[in-house]
């Protein structure tokens, strides 16, 4: 294989063989910390981070037991518990989905604690979750002994059989006070089942999550440098700085009016427009003209190309810059995104994240007695994406539904809707617009959609044979 070839060429390329776990332990906390330094203050990766929070998140939970009435007991009970899951008492479900997702993809990983209350404490479902950074897993334990005859790694305990067992956990952020052992700061193990931790696997026996920005953390930062560079160029571009050359032993009496920082005692001259001075003879001025580079906006739109593509987002959303696209590349685009956030969404967020949270509330629920019996049975319904063009998009997807390339059911999920609530909704439409006697151009029932007529029921009667014959019409 030339991709081994160990010449010149690749002397430099130090490419290890280590396990994920390896590769991930010594360099977590510095790529954690830098990625979270470029949400804060590079506008683009904060851009493109909001980006997919906001495309990823909206995940609406219905029960599927297929049990009518099981399942009107667990939505009703979720539709109250939900305003009271978080246990900060700030968000709601859907605050708490959007705070794990934003976690995974800035600090690699998210923890996810079971905080269960008492019955007095007052709430309906007596369950709330608490969600954590990655911070709080002492990496440390590595390797640490325990009594389920398995290794501890990263902060992570397993039994012999590889099962997780527990997570070796600090009782507050170790960035947030600094405490001694003596003080009850040292880490200590929380059971796994009280634990959700949720982050993308990308290698098999990989136990630690890695942040998404990984791959641009050193682009970004050098970038950063390069616009700061250009920004002073033109701002010193701007300026007009005047060098005054004196022959030697004569007194200089400069150019400009002059006065005295009041502060440093330093000597200020200033000019001003229209303004008009004379030198000594022999005197002689110099303004600077910086040079120019050029290029300058080729080779910043192609590192931001890049940096786009390492951060999973199109150009046009980390930018807002939407000069050079029309609507059959942006749809393309658009394509391709839409495809990468499905796949984490149905291998990532939901079934490691959100899944394990409705388990955990079906279970409380049923011990509450707010539910007759636990079932976990769950669909999850994604937010409606956006369309670019509504209409194309409208007309194409009748079209899948009258070809029978899809189900009018799938459709509707597509949409970000509940086939069941949609249907009910259309049959209670239509039942009140027929007792009020009312017919809109919208009921395809009795309006055609070509031709804004009433539709036309074709009247048969048998011929002498006993075969259908159309004699004609009537509304």
């Amino acid at each position: 294989y030339e991709g081994a070839n160990r010449g010149r060429r690749t002397a430099n390329w130090l490419a290890s063989g280590a396990s994920a776990n390896a590769e991930i332990g010594p360099n977590l906390s510095y790529l954690r910390s830098r990625s979270r330094d470029l949400v804060r203050n590079n506008p683009y990766v904060r851009r493109a981070l909001r980006v997919l929070n906001a495309n990823t998140i909206g995940n609406t939970p219905e029960a599927d037991t297929g049990d009518d009435k099981l399942n009107a007991a667990i939505n009703a009970a979720f539709a109250i518990w939900q305003h009271e899951c978080d246990a900060d008492g700030q968000l709601n479900f859907a605050g708490v989905e959007k705070l794990i997702d934003r976690t995974i993809k800035e600090s690699g990983e998210v923890l996810i604690r079971d905080r269960y209350r008492f019955e007095s404490d007052g709430f309906y479902v007596p369950y709330q979750v608490q969600v954590l950074e990655p911070d709080y897993l002492d990496s440390a334990k590595q390797w640490w002994p325990n009594d389920q005859g398995g290794p501890t790694i990263q902060g992570v305990q397993f039994d012999k059989l590889g099962r997780r067992t527990g997570y070796w956990m600090f009782p507050w952020h170790p960035g947030d006070v600094v405490k001694s052992v003596a003080d009850g700061f040292a880490s200590k193990v929380i059971p796994a089942d009280q634990i959700t931790h949720a982050y993308e696997k990308e290698r098999p026996g990989q136990v630690r999550g890695v942040p998404w920005f990984s791959s641009i953390l050193i682009a970004a930062y050098d970038l950063d440098g390069v616009n700061d560079a250009e920004r002073m160029r033109r701002k010193i571009e701007a300026c007009l700085a005047v060098f005054i050359e004196t022959p030697e032993g004569m007194e200089t009496t400069g150019i400009g009016a002059p006065s005295t920082d009041a502060r440093t005692g330093n000597r200020i001259e200033t000019l001003e427009p229209g303004m008009v001075e004379y030198g000594k003879p022999g005197e002689k001025m110099h303004v600077t003209q910086p040079a120019s580079v050029g290029g300058i906006a080729e080779y910043l739109s192609k590192e931001e190309h890049r940096l786009a593509a390492g951060m999973g987002v199109m150009y046009e959303q980390m930018t807002g810059d939407l000069s050079q696209v029309n609507y059959s590349s942006f749809r393309a685009g658009q394509i391709e995104f839409r495809a990468d956030v499905e796949e984490y969404r149905h291998t990532t967020l939901i079934p490691c994240g959100l899944q394990p949270i409705w388990n955990k509330f079906i279970d409380a629920a049923t011990a509450a007695g707010r539910i007759p019996r636990a079932h976990y049975g769950c669909r999850w319904t994604a937010k409606q994406w956006q369309s670019v063009d509504p209409e194309k998009d409208a007309n194409a997807n009748l079209h899948d539904v009258r070809s029978g390339r899809k189900t009018w059911a799938q459709s509707v999920i597509e949409s970000g809707l509940d086939p069941d609530k949609q249907l009910a909704a259309i049959a209670a439409a239509n039942d009140a617009f027929d007792a009020a006697k009312i017919i809109l151009d919208i009921d395809p029932r009795k309006v055609d959609r070509n031709r804004g007529a009433l539709q036309i029921k074709e009247v048969q009667q048998l011929d002498q044979n006993g075969k259908p014959v159309a004699t004609g019409g009537e509304q």
